[in-house]
């Protein structure tokens, strides 16, 4: 039952994306600065690479830099949603078709698949990127026990993800104007810390960072947070907004503006980082036998 329930989340997601695909570049601010700040820790870390997967890789923005990164690698972008790989231009893949695709060397592959259930063999990935995508799966720990799956020992997973601040002005103001409403719950770092340990991660390193967006209207910050994706409760509102509450939470979000007339909307920035730790070998003991059984 949690399993149907989880499948029914992700197809919540991956309509909510497919619908917003078109929009979604014209919005992505804080997805371009995000990936700026990764590349940035990117930068310090040395890691040999001959398959990079560029998880939630949506139009594929992340693909030439990490192909500056790691020249001699192929690079994998795997997205839940056919819409967002296809503002991309390229071919895509459906997991049947990928293994004669996948190995081909620096010859870019995308890939329609969900994150939980990635069509990849296991050991065959030397660094997986991620930013942005993890807190929109019902079950993240499910996506990171599948990353450490394909993940090679002492390979590299690098991440970015919202923290529970993120959006706080707008998530308070709908609860408390909009009785139905279900903002989307996202993971403390700790807790995403937790999960790398438990799947194999060595010595994890997560960090978390504010970010800040202004807006010049109250209708451009909600046109901003919903172009950049969805929400996979399924006890969310099924009908749509009043006019009198969609005006009152309007007039509220205005009510935030400061003396230049802009409304603040804060992201907490996840970040985090750790290599796939090697299988520990069994240690085997000496048996000292009996002497009656001794040659």
């Amino acid at each position: 039952m949690i399993s149907a329930r989880v499948d029914a989340n992700v197809q919540t997601v991956r309509r909510q994306f497919q619908m917003r695909a078109a929009r979604f570049a014209a919005h992505d601010a804080i997805v371009r600065e995000v990936a700026m700040r990764l590349f940035e820790r990117l930068a310090y870390m040395r890691q040999a690479a001959a398959r990079v997967v560029d998880l939630g890789c949506g139009r594929g923005a992340c693909r030439r830099q990490l192909q500056r990164q790691f020249p001699s690698a192929q690079w994998l972008g795997i997205d839940l949603s056919e819409a967002m790989l296809r503002g991309g231009g390229r071919t895509i893949l459906w997991s049947e078709r990928v293994q004669r695709w996948v190995g081909r060397k620096n010859t870019p592959v995308r890939i329609c698949a969900d994150a939980e259930r990635l069509p990849l063999a296991n050991d065959s990935v030397d660094v997986v990127f991620s930013n942005l995508m993890l807190h929109w799966h019902p079950q993240p720990h499910l996506v990171v026990a599948e990353i450490a799956r394909v993940l090679r020992a002492g390979g590299l997973v690098l991440f970015s993800s919202y923290g529970p601040d993120t959006c706080k002005e707008l998530r308070a103001l709908c609860q408390s104007t909009l009785a139905a409403a279900r903002p989307m719950p996202f993971v403390d770092m700790h807790d995403l810390g937790d999960m790398l340990i438990a799947a194999g991660f060595e010595t994890p390193v997560m960090e978390a960072d504010t970010l800040r967006l202004s807006f010049g209207s109250s209708r451009a910050l909600l046109t901003e947070a919903r172009a950049l994706g969805g929400n996979p409760r399924t006890d969310r509102s099924p009908a749509l907004v009043s006019g009198a509450r969609a005006r009152a939470l309007l007039a509220a979000l205005q009510a935030l503006a400061d003396e230049h007339g802009r409304i603040p909307l804060s992201f907490e920035i996840v970040f985090g980082h750790g290599w796939k730790r090697a299988p520990r070998a069994t240690a085997m003991h000496a048996i000292a036998l009996p002497r009656s059984l001794r040659k």
